[in-house]
């Protein structure tokens, strides 16, 4: 199976796992444009239960900017998705869809850059989300 996303798995609760991506985030320079509560959506529209997971729409203008100027169409898979879900009481997953497999998508070698800075924010932040939940 083709993976497209990038992941860590973090040892700490939902509510602490969801803060500590937003700072990862913000310290790779990516501000939340949007916030998509799953559980409480697909409650409310189809009356289902799933973990508590949230769908955060993360972008770094500069890269956004960047990659509008090469490829306007590129907008269409903007922002960078990043999905946080409880796995259990003590355990959440991180994961951000991968700007690799966005490039595969796009087929613009001009775009090869912006995804590969993309990519390596991403992974920093996950990383840095590992080390502080092994930390705690």
């Amino acid at each position: 199976m083709t993976t497209f996303t990038l992941s860590a798995t973090l040892n700490q609760p939902y509510d602490e796992a969801v803060n500590a991506t937003r700072q990862a985030l913000a310290e790779q320079g990516f501000g939340i444009l949007t916030e998509i509560d799953l559980r409480a959506t697909l409650k409310t529209k189809l009356d289902v239960d799933v973990a508590p997971q949230v769908i955060l729409g993360a972008c770094r203008p500069a890269l956004a900017y960047e990659a509008l100027t090469l490829d306007p169409s590129i907008a269409a898979v903007l922002p960078c998705n990043v999905v946080v879900r409880a796995l259990g009481d003590q355990t959440t997953l991180v994961e951000a869809f991968d700007p690799d497999a966005m490039m595969g998508l796009a087929d613009s070698d001009a775009l090869d850059a912006v995804a590969a800075d993309a990519k390596q924010r991403l992974t920093a932040a996950l990383a840095a989300l590992t080390q502080n939940s092994q930390e705690n």
